[in-house]
């Protein structure tokens, strides 16, 4: 299942432009096998629980976690970063 269009949320874009340049790397990396195959073993895509049970997941590296939502036949990358994104 290939991703047709991926949109950034604002937060994703602030998000992404304070991380280091190795971690901007590996998430763009990540985004890229994303949309070719949004559940590839390597992402560890799961849906989240709780408040934001509508809400999917994927790593990028280490503790860093991409947070986004589908949207129809798109996906909205809502923000990035360590797990502290999820509160």
């Amino acid at each position: 299942m290939e991703i047709p269009h991926i949109y950034y949320h604002p937060q994703f874009r602030r998000s992404f432009l304070d991380l280091s340049s190795d971690i901007q790397r590996a998430a763009k990396a990540k985004i890229i096998l994303f949309k070719n195959n949004p559940f590839n073993a390597v992402l560890k895509t799961h849906r989240l629980h709780g408040k934001l049970k509508n809400h999917w997941s994927f790593t990028v590296k280490g503790q860093y976690r991409t947070i986004f939502i589908f949207e129809k036949n798109s996906v909205i990358l809502l923000d990035i970063g360590i797990h502290d994104i999820y509160k």
